[in-house]
């Protein structure tokens, strides 16, 4: 009876996120995008790769948040702007290679 409760032979430690934090948009500034994916994943039947440009668009409004932050800190000087959604990161490490290879294709098409 006394092992169901015993937790002290198996210890938890937690540790960081591998690419870091990922604060919640308490201003929802990237809420929009996150409307548009959330509709995506219900429409596709929680399909998440059916998904994968609208999770693309959110993840950059959330690295943009970042950047606009930044410089108007600078510009600013206020610790109330110092927010920041998610550190920045190529998109073709997050997985998006092939979308962003498809963007340049439709660009040179249009030309």
């Amino acid at each position: 009876m006394s092992t169901a409760m015993n937790f002290s032979s198996k210890s938890f430690t937690p540790r960081p996120p591998d690419k870091g934090a990922f604060p919640l948009d308490h201003f929802g500034e990237c809420s929009a995008f996150k409307e548009r994916f959330m509709e995506c994943l219900r429409q596709s039947g929680y399909e998440s790769s059916a998904c994968r440009q609208s999770a693309m668009a959110y993840l950059e409004c959330r690295m943009d948040r970042r950047r606009l932050y930044s410089l108007k800190c600078v510009l600013l000087f206020s610790s109330f702007l110092l927010r920041q959604l998610m550190a920045n990161e190529p998109l073709e490490k997050l997985g998006f290679k092939d979308l962003i290879n498809e963007k340049s294709e439709e660009k040179t098409k249009k030309s």
